[in-house]
């Protein structure tokens, strides 16, 4: 797992001068545009997310977001990307215009323009065209074994409208006219130069700047001014995570391969496994709209499956499709304007879940049932 997620995060983004090398043109696929049966059962015309680039099992669906005209936009790490109006898919790969089919990270700022992580830079998306973004690099980078090319792990728009991008070259800022590295002295050493990559930024509701990475011990708030280091756990191997959110009783949620923890200004408290989560693997958390948390798991060959599952502030209840054939390693989860969840897994996985029933929406080779939720339990 862990392995596969160093390969696969195709960190994407950046080089940004300015937008002015286009990505080749838009060009769309639309899917067929049939009617959805009502039936359980998902019938033959339903519209699914089509796989054109010859992913395998091990690529996934990582990514997504809900514009503000309310279309679904899902990034994956071989298909490129996805566009879902609520009746049809269009993709968008290379051929269309993105720099790169692997997508790590999708934005939409506050004028309505989606900024495109990939592996191999940032692009661009007026609506219309995507142009390739350049970041002018820092001069006398030291060497990093990983890098490539510019990859970029997430994006963040924070509240004064400043882009944070964390890449493998470190964080950029960009405040709508130029990059800015993003260095801190922390007690007269450097910080985040170079290879201490972060991975996830997250901006909570005083302001503060979390930064978090594989490659730093704990997490790192920044208060505008000066950075303070926070240790997560005893255990030296998982003494890092990523920064996910503050849910609305203002506890920051962080997760990493030993489960998530929560902040609430003082110190952290672990959940895992022992706690009612499928996993200890935990890869993405979410609020919805009534305050519940939404964890996706990550699964352990032969050990215990991943999943979704969700926390009402007293208990844990985890789902399954109740589909042996799916796989179950949650890598994105989006809860859009109907307040249904949409969850993208490995093998390129895409699936709905309105209350109770889960919708299968990645072409394969046979169809999967809609499925009632079944709760799988304390584990």
């Amino acid at each position: 797992m862990i392995k596969y997620f160093l390969q696969t995060q195709a960190f994407a983004f950046l080089s940004m001068i300015i937008f002015g090398t286009s990505c080749n043109g838009q060009v769309q696929k639309d899917l067929p545009k049939e009617k959805v049966s009502e039936s359980k059962i998902i019938a033959a015309g339903q519209p699914k997310l089509i796989k054109t680039q010859g992913s395998q099992k091990s690529d996934n669906v990582n990514s997504s977001l809900q514009d503000k005209a309310g279309n679904l936009w899902f990034g994956t790490t071989k298909e490129g990307l996805y566009k879902y109006d609520g009746k049809a898919f269009t993709q968008f790969t290379v051929a269309n215009g993105l720099i790169s089919n692997g997508i790590s990270s999708i934005v939409e700022d506050k004028d309505g323009k989606l900024w495109i992580g990939t592996e191999d830079g940032l692009c661009l998306y007026d609506g219309k065209t995507f142009s390739k973004v350049e970041i002018p690099l820092r001069k006398n980078l030291p060497p990093n074994k990983y890098r490539n090319t510019h990859n970029v792990f997430s994006i963040m728009q924070d509240k004064s409208g400043k882009l944070w991008f964390a890449t493998i070259d470190g964080v950029y800022v960009y405040d709508g006219k130029s990059f800015t590295p993003f260095i801190i002295k922390e007690d007269g050493g450097g910080f985040m130069s170079s290879n201490h990559n972060v991975e996830y930024i997250l901006e909570d509701k005083a302001g503060n700047i979390w930064l978090g990475g594989r490659n730093n011990e704990g997490v790192f708030r920044y208060s505008g001014k000066s950075i303070t280091n926070f240790k997560i756990t005893d255990q030296k191997e998982w003494n890092w995570a990523f920064p996910a959110l503050q849910d609305k009783n203002g506890t920051i949620w962080f997760n990493n391969w030993s489960g998530a923890y929560r902040f609430d200004g003082k110190s952290f408290t672990r959940v895992a496994k022992k706690d009612g989560l499928t996993n200890d693997i935990v890869i993405r958390i979410i609020e919805d709209k009534k305050g519940n948390l939404w964890f996706g798991c990550g699964s352990t060959r032969g050990l215990s499956n991943g999943g979704i599952c969700r926390y009402d502030g007293k208990t844990f209840t985890c789902l399954t499709t109740g589909d042996s054939r799916i796989n179950n390693d949650v890598w994105t989860i989006l809860e859009d304007r109907k307040g249904h969840l949409w969850v993208g897994t490995r093998n390129t996985g895409l699936w709905s879940y309105d209350g109770k029933l889960f919708t299968y929406f990645t072409e394969k080779d046979e169809e999967v049932n809609n499925s009632s939720l079944l709760p799988v339990g304390r584990q």
